[in-house]
């Protein structure tokens, strides 16, 4: 009896049962067509053009303008200047589809915009930036009066500080100051703007205005909105506004919707969404005639140092002046979705490659878990890849990335090749972690805490994550048990930390958003296979 029991423990008799063994490899090769399947059905439905509601035309009443779209270019910088020729062609460029723009600040050549605008008809409201800076906000009062006064007939306003309040770099009274000094130098209408909380916190500076300017973004609300409740939200903000001041004209300075960066709450920023959202607010606002302004014209790189990946990702058009989406028709995410299936293939055959050096297993198991393995793990890496494009801001973060994204290929290679050993043989076998598996705790621990504390504009490295995660739970999951050595202290300590972290972030995403919890799931996939180890190790030993 005791020879029989044996027997089917290990799954080499016959019984009605399915064994351990059978099992544990089952669910194993399941995991593996899971994750191929998944990485190749991502790629391929982002490539599928998704129908949406058409605006009611391609004309745009305004549009935030701001030229610091190069390379390296930035308006904190006080020593860039965009030269005349430059802003001649993106207005000559932006009248096609705009009756108007809006611009920020003077100065770095900025205030030639109402003159070269009224070359192709288009009307300005006149930005003057101010903030904790006195003698700077003087030198951009005396520009913006300067440049008011001389092209009255262009300008359809003068707004006299962006979000200042937000941002807590001048007061309310010191505003006020401000405001009243270009009002009486001026013959246009002069505004403030900032979210539109800001004007139900102050309501007295509506006396130093006269027009009201609200900023109504969905996606950066304390409580972002999804994508198909956006619209309804700004209607009922608008109307909260108008309620508040009644009798008072007032314009949305700022709306918009982000084509890429993290997802908030149910927020998610894509190209489709932009299209989504835009494409409904200008059929809201046709109904309502009322004034607004869109951000943005281009995407602006440099914002991505202040604000994450979203940041930069505003415009209508590229960087490069491209427009993003159509105003008619479906949209498709990613047109070149192909790449997806392209790196899926190529890392199958890195992966044959890798696991054909010194093999030591025969037959299609130890082959097809390699394809499996590596198909997953190309369409993940150009997942990663993708998401690099549009975060990374230069070199060193391209190299991090880049080697980040290489030593994650390392580890799945030679995962790939004991998972290939294990399932190909049928044999016990007994994995070792070594130091592979703590410096992915470590680095995800390291990342779980900044997503905690400082993770409002940080994106999930999902794709690069993926490999190492998913890879060492299969190792963990196919090891002998009978021969598991005890996980290192620190192991232990991080892996007791990492599911709380992530469940810390789906909290604070309060779990609308599915990308946080395939980042608690491949939290727990690193985690538990060193719990595990830390029970059977103690187990074996006692």
């Amino acid at each position: 009896m005791r020879f029989v029991r044996s027997f089917c423990i290990h799954g080499i008799g016959m019984s009605s049962a399915p064994s351990p063994v059978f099992f544990r490899t089952g669910l194993a090769w399941l995991v593996l067509v899971a994750a191929a399947i998944a990485g190749a059905y991502w790629w391929w439905a982002i490539g599928r053009p998704v129908a949406l509601p058409d605006a009611p035309s391609e004309r745009i009443a305004c549009v935030s303008y701001a030229p610091f779209r190069e390379v390296g270019e930035t308006p904190l910088d006080p020593k860039a200047f965009i030269s005349p020729e430059r802003i001649d062609a993106d207005l000559r460029a932006l009248s096609q589809r705009f009756d108007c723009v809006r611009t920020y600040s003077q100065g770095q050549g900025l205030s030639a915009v109402p003159r070269i605008a009224g070359r192709y008809g288009m009307k300005v409201l006149l930005g003057i930036w101010l903030g904790g800076d006195a003698e700077a906000n003087a030198q951009q009062v005396r520009l913006g009066i300067a440049t008011a006064n001389a092209y009255p007939q262009v300008l359809r306003g003068v707004i006299v500080g962006n979000e200042v309040l937000l941002r807590g770099e001048l007061s309310a009274p010191q505003l006020a100051v401000y405001l009243r000094e270009v009002r009486a130098a001026v013959t246009v209408p002069v505004s403030y703007a900032d979210v539109w909380e800001f004007w139900l916190r102050h309501p007295e500076l509506a006396r130093s205005v006269d027009f009201l300017t609200i900023h109504i973004l969905p996606y950066w609300e304390d409580r972002p909105v999804s994508p198909q409740r956006a619209v309804q939200h700004v209607a009922a903000v608008y109307a909260k506004v108008q309620q508040a001041f009644p009798g008072r004209r007032v314009m949305i300075g700022e709306t918009g919707w982000p084509s890429a960066g993290r997802p908030r709450h149910a927020a998610s920023a894509s190209v489709v969404n932009e299209a989504r959202y835009l494409r409904e607010f200008l059929r809201y606002a046709a109904t309502v005639h009322m004034p607004y302004n869109v951000i943005e014209a281009f995407d602006q790189p440099w914002k991505r140092a202040q604000e994450g990946t979203a940041g930069g990702y505003w415009g209508i058009f590229d960087a490069q002046a491209r427009p993003k989406f159509p105003m008619q028709g479906p949209v498709t995410e990613s047109p070149r979705w192909w790449a997806g299936w392209l790196a899926g293939a190529l890392g199958a055959g890195l992966f044959a490659l890798a696991g054909a050096w010194r093999r030591r297993w025969h037959g299609w198991r130890g082959w097809a878990t390699l394809g499996l393995a590596g198909i997953a793990s190309g369409c993940a890496l150009a997942w990663q890849f993708r998401q690099m494009l549009f975060a990374c801001r230069g070199g060193w973060e391209w190299t991090v990335s880049f080697a980040a994204c290489v030593l994650a290929l390392f580890t799945a290679l030679r995962l790939a090749r004991w998972i290939a050993l294990r399932l190909g043989t049928s044999a016990p076998l007994a994995a070792s972690a070594g130091w592979w598996r703590s410096a992915w705790l470590f680095g995800l621990a390291f990342y779980g805490l900044l997503l905690v504390f400082d993770g409002r504009y940080r994106d999930f490295p999902l794709g690069l994550f993926m490999l190492p995660c998913v890879g060492h739970a299969l190792v963990g999951w196919l090891s002998d048990r009978r021969a598991v050595a005890m996980p290192l202290l620190e192991e232990r300590f991080l892996a007791a930390w990492l599911p709380v972290l992530a469940a810390t972030v789906v909290v604070q995403e309060a779990g609308l958003t599915p990308v946080v919890w395939l980042w608690l799931g491949l939290n727990l996939l690193l985690a538990l296979p060193v719990m595990f180890d830390w029970r059977d190790a103690r187990r074996l030993h006692a």
